[in-house]
């Protein structure tokens, strides 16, 4: 063999090495990578789970406020009724007391 192919095979065989090399390092690099983007998804996965939460637990209380509010004018409106009616009653007796009297 030549020197000329000899330093051509020593030359593919050191491309080849470095080749190897690269790809064992990025062969190791591999896991690393993918348990990084693996905790990135669980945090938004995470952080999206907590703001839905978030905005549950906000629409349960305004409607339990909201239920509240009706109840409360629901009441306030059944002890309006019952006065309208007592006065009614009362304001009847007043107008006949007073057409009576004067006949």
């Amino acid at each position: 063999m030549s020197d000329q192919r000899i330093q051509q095979v020593l030359e593919i065989e050191k491309q080849a090495k470095e080749i190897y090399e690269q790809a064992v390092k990025e062969a190791q690099q591999l896991p690393i990578s993918a348990e990084q983007e693996a905790q990135t998804l669980i945090d938004q996965a995470r952080a999206e789970a907590e703001e839905e939460a978030r905005q549950i637990v906000a629409k349960a209380q305004a409607e339990e406020e909201s239920t509240r509010i009706l109840e409360q004018a629901k009441e306030s409106i059944i002890q309006t009724e019952a006065t309208a009616i007592t006065n009614l009653d009362r304001a009847v007796a007043y107008v006949l007391k007073r057409v009576v009297g004067r006949e």
